[in-house]
């Protein structure tokens, strides 16, 4: 669904070159796209590729049958258990309920199965910039009423920030969650400088309130919750996240 960049696939890649270690195997493409994923994964490991998308008119490799499927609005048209490796890269931003999503992407994953999924980096701070004067997120600009283009940023309807993602996915069964960045953006570096200690001092602060006061963190989530203000988080571009289901 959605176009990825040369980074983010080279990310994708570099991940599941760590997480994913048992060569053959079947490898779903979901949010396809023109197919070239597909065709640097084909070059650097021993995969039988498949593909999913909300259209085939994408697609430019000849070899490669796009099975369509509205993931807002259907399950993923594949039996249980069906694969070891899914990639989903920028899809999740363009559905109306990626929880679902990502519990069908389990459904379809044989145990000990890889997902490597990326979405846009929303708390780099770049993205908290423009929320704060705009009330925007970086890529998740104001939509047009009663259309869109499904394949760019007027088909983002669903900003996630990384701690959602990895809450959901831990929702949906997956373990060993890993997340990282494509690539440091340059804007987010410029506002480091004179943020980085406020951010330090004020998160601190208000995470102390989140556990004593309102108890919505605890030994389970406090990990995820630090995550948000990691330097990684700060500066990255595209968030990268790879799991495994059990």
């Amino acid at each position: 669904m959605g176009l990825s960049t040369s980074t983010i696939h080279e990310a994708t890649i570099n991940t599941v070159s760590k997480l994913h270690l048992k060569f053959p195997c079947e490898h779903l493409d979901i949010g396809a796209g023109h197919g070239e994923l597909i065709s640097l994964m084909r070059s650097k490991f021993d995969i039988n590729s498949s593909a999913c998308d909300y259209t085939d008119s994408l697609m430019r490799l000849p070899d490669v049958s796009v099975k369509i499927a509205d993931l807002s609005n259907e399950n993923l048209p594949y039996p249980d258990e069906s694969f070891d490796l899914v990639t989903c890269t920028e899809v999740i931003e363009h559905l109306e309920h990626y929880r679902s999503t990502l519990r069908e992407i389990y459904r379809i994953l044989k145990p000990g199965g890889t997902l490597v999924l990326t979405i846009p980096n929303i708390l780099n701070l770049k993205s908290r910039i423009r929320f704060l004067f705009f009330g925007f997120y970086n890529l998740f600009g104001p939509l047009h009423i009663s259309e869109s283009e499904l394949h760019s940023t007027g088909g983002h309807i669903n900003p996630v920030s990384c701690f959602f993602l990895s809450h959901s996915l831990l929702d949906a069964g997956f373990k060993s969650i890993e997340v990282s960045i494509d690539k440091k953006q340059g804007t987010s570096i410029a506002w480091l400088l004179p943020l980085w200690i406020p951010i330090q001092i004020f998160s601190k602060l208000i995470l102390r309130r989140e556990k004593n006061r309102y108890k919505t963190v605890n030994e389970h989530n406090e990990s995820y919750v630090l995550q948000i203000n990691s330097l990684d988080i700060l500066l990255g571009r595209t968030i990268v996240v790879g799991c495994k289901r059990v």
